[in-house]
């Protein structure tokens, strides 16, 4: 697949499907963008249209068609489980496609998109932010440059499953999993490389589904690692934490907000701090934003990838397949 850069001087004309929270965050970035033209809006609950045309000067549409026909790129931000119709479509009609995660909510609909997006000549990105925080910018230039990881732990809790009231919705969300700790499946692969084989046990207390997860991971490089995910946890600082242990080393990160790491045998401690960010850079959005549109400008790659959405996503069911089963699984 060979990509094709943008060959006019016209702005990039954006729609979004999707006008919820996600959504604003995104086009309030782009809206600043001078290459970027906010131009359609659809979402079925139309006063949410209209509230984001309004921030963002575009027009409301009244079909997903619509989107399609006055726009070259389209943000796909509606719930994960209508992800995958929305991209092939999109895909198939050559446009630009940025979407949300997860890229899908099974293993067999990640290939379909994934089939569609190698076809394409546009750009198509799965909106892993995380890869983009300064946090875990930073802990991967350490881990690549002067830190060689030995294991790992992973934490990422919710307090609960309540508000919005969606996110405790298996039919919306495709399952706890997709909605929260997707985003640190990505990560351990960001971070740590492929996955060769996870044994994961789970159990349901509070919801209607599996909301506490605990998994051991090894990777192909011989690094192993530990995942802790809880649905009902109580929201407690950090709620997400990414612990890496070297020689003689440890980093640490908390949430978004801070690196530490402790180095050599009197444990001196360093702290990097990025609480002056402002959240749509400290969360990684408005670089992961920037990313998507200078790929479609100069014909580049995606900085995450049809590919990185489909190993998420593979994850994610080895997970389940794991519980399911009680044994662990092998990745191919």
């Amino acid at each position: 697949m060979v990509l094709t850069p943008l060959q006019t001087m016209s702005k990039i004309k954006i729609g979004f499907l999707g006008a919820g929270y996600i959504a604003k965050v995104h086009a309030s970035i782009l809206a600043r963008d001078d290459h970027v033209e906010v131009a359609s809006i659809y979402d079925l609950k139309k006063p949410l249209a209209e509230q984001l045309a309004r921030s963002t000067g575009g027009a409301v549409a009244h079909s997903v068609a619509e989107v399609l026909a006055t726009c070259d790129t389209v943000y796909i931000t509606t719930p994960n489980t209508k992800h995958t119709e929305l991209a092939i479509v999109a895909i198939e009609e050559s446009k630009n496609v940025f979407c949300e995660k997860p890229m899908a909510t099974t293993l067999a609909d990640a290939r379909r998109v994934l089939n569609a997006a190698e076809k394409s000549d546009r750009v198509f990105q799965v909106g892993h932010n995380r890869r983009f925080a300064p946090v875990y910018a930073e802990l991967k230039r350490m881990l690549g440059e002067s830190h060689q990881p030995h294991s790992a732990h992973v934490k990422m809790n919710r307090g609960e499953l309540l508000q919005p009231e969606w996110v405790g919705n298996p039919e919306i969300t495709g399952g706890f999993l997709y909605e929260t700790t997707i985003h640190m499946f990505d990560m351990m692969r960001f971070l740590f490389g492929e996955v060769a084989s996870v044994q994961a046990f789970g159990s349901r207390h509070e919801y209607r589904e599996i909301d506490d997860f605990s998994a051991l991971f090894r990777f192909q490089n011989g690094m192993h690692a530990t995942l802790a995910s809880s649905a009902d946890a109580s929201w407690l600082f950090p709620f997400e934490r990414v612990e890496v242990f070297c020689h003689h080393a440890t980093i640490v990160t908390r949430e978004m907000e801070s690196l530490l790491y402790s180095e050599g045998l009197d444990g001196k401690l360093v702290e990097n701090s990025m609480h002056q960010l402002a959240k749509e850079e400290k969360w990684g959005y408005a670089q992961e934003n920037r990313a998507f549109i200078d790929a479609i400008l100069e014909g580049n790659a995606p900085a995450v990838s049809a590919v990185d959405g489909y190993k998420s996503v593979e994850i994610v069911e080895a997970v389940y397949e794991s519980i399911r089963i009680a044994e662990p699984i092998k990745f191919d």
